[in-house]
Parts: C-alpha cells; structure tokens; sequence
C-alpha cells in the first residue's frame, strides 16, 4: 500500500534577481512585475502554488523589491476611488491580490544563486516538505503540473522536480536528469543531476523547469554545498546529492510535463507569453486575433 506522507501547504517564490536581461525596464521595476497582459508575472505564480492548495506562500526577495510587497498588500486610496465611481469590476480585480495567499517576505542578501534563495526560506518553512516556484516560467492553469508534483510527492515522499523533453540541443539550457521509468507514464524515478551540461555529455533530454516540491533536507546540503556554476550555489548540485543517496531525504522523481508553459525569462519568448495568454483570453482574444492575422498577412 501506497504510504501517505505530510500534507504540503507552504510554496516558496524566489523573486531576488536583478532582470537584466530586461533592462533598462528593470532598473527600477522588478522584473516580476513586468506585465504578461493585464497583470504582472508575479500574480500567475502566486495564483498557480494556491490552485494547488499551498496558500502559505514565502517571497524570498531583494533590493529594490518593495512594489512585490505593494501588489499583494491592500491599496485602502485605490480601492476607495474605485468604490466612489462604482466601478466593481476593476475593484474586485485590485482586491484579488491581495487576497490571494497568506503572504511572508525575506531578503536574500547576497545574490549567491537559487540554492542559496531557497536555503533563506528555511527558517520559515522549518521541517516541512514544500514547494519552490520559480517566477520565469508561468504554468497554464488548465495543465495542473505543481498539483501533480505534490500528489507524486505525498504518494512517494522525498522531493519532486518538474522535467520537460527538450531538444538535445537546447539542453545546455537547463539542468538535466538521468532518469529511470516507473509505472505510472508521467513520473520518472531521478537518478542524477547536472546542471547546463554539453549536449555531447547530457544524460538525456529531461530539462528542469522551474518548479519543485523539495524535502526539507535539502537545507542541510544547501548550507555544506560550495559554489558550483557561475560561482553560485547551485539548487542541481544539493538535488544531485538527494538523488545519490535516498537516506538523506528520501528519493528524487520528476513529473515529465507536457503541457502548456510560457516562458518569460527571455525578451522574445516574453513577448510570445503575452500574444498566446491575450489570444486565449474570452474578452481580448477574438478581436486580438482578428488584428493578429490582418497584421501578419498585410506586413509579414
């Protein structure tokens, strides 16, 4: 029989960066609040961790990172004029944030990678399973991946990783898994780790994406782990770790993800982010997509 294991409740949102990829956009705005459509990036990470039931949900940010704290905080002048003009319906959308989740916030002082980000949380999460949502990639709500995760990992216990097939070439993109099968088609048992490895020296083509359901031992190893890649502490190389040896924390599985994912981690695949959620949008996208095709057959 399958062993139930702890309820996951807590989600964890690295959101330190700097988003230079996008500057000069970001010299004063967080690159999490950039808007993907009518709301920032930010907001359908959040919204995603409490579809999944986590509603304790812990930002780990940096400088320069108020205006994360000020969208999920309430706007009491905002929402005062709205209510005088009767306009409910952008009300009801300004109150939405800020209801979302049970909101905590700490700085990581030290841009000193994701492993360290998530090591800040620690503190916070204490000795609970939970998950980590990395803020670039946005899950389409009608694909439930994180619900997956933390189903696989209260079936199975250890911590769970999101994979994705790539082409071999776009592999040193990411961290990589060597993977084994198991009886269900969707989750693979996760028998090492590398992080943005040659193509010629990946395992497979099993790319990480930016969300896990991680075992809380994984604080021990991130607190003895050097610097691996690009001199930061790498979240791959404690992972590396718990898959070498299940006594530590239990074993590692991913869920292979084939569902919708956008990307808003790089400027072009940003800009695709925003045309494919606007074109899907009831109220946006059938005009949107008229204008679309008129523009691509009259300019392209």
């Amino acid at each position: 029989m399958t062993q139930a294991h702890p309820r996951i409740s807590k989600a964890v949102i690295p959101a330190a960066g700097l988003g230079t990829r996008f500057l000069p956009a970001t010299k004063a705005t967080p690159k999490e609040m950039l808007p993907v459509v009518d709301k920032p990036a930010i907001q359908y990470v959040v919204e995603e961790a409490v579809g999944a039931g986590l509603d304790d949900v812990l930002m780990v940010t940096g400088r320069n990172k108020r205006p994360l704290e000020d969208h999920f905080d309430r706007n009491y002048e905002l929402e005062s004029a709205l209510q005088k003009k009767g306009d409910a319906g952008r009300l009801a959308k300004v109150q939405e944030s800020s209801d979302l989740a049970t909101m905590h916030y700490v700085r990581q002082g030290d841009p000193k990678g994701l492993g360290h980000a998530v090591l800040c949380a620690a503190p916070h999460v204490g000795d609970e399973p939970f998950a980590v949502l990395l803020g670039d990639d946005l899950i389409d709500p009608r694909d439930p991946l994180l619900q997956r995760m933390v189903e696989v990992q209260e079936q199975r216990g250890g911590s769970v990783i999101a994979l994705m097939e790539v082409a071999p070439e776009q592999i040193h993109l990411y961290g990589c898994a060597a993977v084994e099968t198991t009886e269900d088609s969707d989750v693979v048992k996760v028998g090492g780790l590398v992080e943005k490895p040659d193509p010629s020296d990946a395992p497979s083509n099993y790319a990480v994406i930016g969300r896990y359901v991680l075992d809380p031992h994984i604080f021990g190893i991130l607190r003895r782990t050097e610097p691996g890649r690009g001199g930061e502490i790498q979240l791959t190389d404690a992972l590396q770790q718990l898959a070498a040896d299940e006594k530590i924390g239990g074993p590692v599985h991913g869920v292979v993800f084939k569902g919708r994912r956008y990307d808003t981690g790089d400027r072009g695949d940003y800009l695709r982010a925003i045309v494919r959620l606007a074109c899907e949008r009831e109220d946006l996208g059938p005009d949107f997509r008229t204008w679309l095709r008129s523009y691509v057959a009259e300019e392209m």
